[in-house]
């Protein structure tokens, strides 16, 4: 049978094209490329047969900053190259954000095609320098622009429907149940299929995380009940959970 979009590619056929398209950045770019590196499963060797190609294309910083990707098919396999100038990366890697955990792994872990200045390990120690308190103010968001909000979706499906809308919320918290744990363990995930197998092997877990995480692992999410419950104690160890390690989702009235 023909197979439409990805096909089984060799790591050495990828490797092959990586470089291909680092020769063509060259061609377009030409003195204004400081790095060129990939980043990725396949950075990480660990890549499958179908997997896609996404690259770093980094300029030299000048008046006006660079911040955009080319993305596209080549039929049998897909790549991006995030075309930016230093300091827009930077300051990316150096911000902390609610899906760290998932978002930054490629600024410790990229696989260098061009480097001649040694940019990708100064990028690596921006990324290596926020504090614990930018860690405790990005799960503040998190607690209360996400999981909080949630909540209210969740009781308002639970009260007047849809109940079909309750897998999903379901699947939300716990994926942003699983970026809190990573943030609040400063650990990334290694790929978004591992996010919430590797989140259960944390500590620190707030109560209710592992069941929450379970249910949506398994697929056993076809009972209304069963999910506003699982939902509703997820969020009553949140609660708790932000109690004992300082974290804030209450505050005065109005705080401005």
């Amino acid at each position: 049978m023909h197979m439409n979009g990805p096909v089984n590619i060799s790591r050495n056929e990828r490797l092959e094209t990586c470089h291909e398209i680092a020769s063509r950045l060259h061609e377009v770019y030409g003195e204004k490329i400081l790095a060129i590196g990939v980043y990725g499963s396949v950075s990480r060797g660990t890549d499958g047969p179908f997997s896609d190609i996404e690259m770093f294309c980094v300029l030299s910083e000048s008046s006006e900053s660079v911040d955009f990707s080319y993305e596209w098919s080549a039929g049998p396999w897909k790549a991006e190259v995030d075309v930016q100038s230093a300091d827009v990366l930077l300051k990316t890697a150096s911000t902390i954000e609610g899906s760290w955990p998932l978002t930054h792994g490629p600024f410790f872990s990229q696989l260098s095609l061009y480097d001649p200045k040694g940019f990708f390990p100064r990028l690596k120690e921006v990324a290596e320098s926020p504090t614990r308190e930018d860690f405790r103010l990005s799960i503040n968001e998190v607690l209360v622009g996400e999981m909080y909000e949630f909540v209210g979706k969740l009781r308002n499906a639970s009260l007047n429907g849809p109940h079909t809308y309750l897998p999903y919320l379901a699947v939300e918290f716990s994926q942003y149940g699983a970026m809190l744990v990573g943030l609040h363990n400063q650990k990334l995930f290694s790929t978004g299929s591992m996010v919430l197998p590797e989140a259960l092997e944390l500590p620190n877990r707030p109560e209710g995380f592992d069941n929450i995480v379970r249910m949506v692992m398994s697929g056993e999410l076809s009972e209304p009940s069963k999910i506003v419950s699982a939902c509703e104690n997820f969020w009553n160890g949140l609660v708790k959970w932000a109690a004992e390690h300082d974290y804030v989702i209450s505050t005065k009235r109005i705080p401005f």
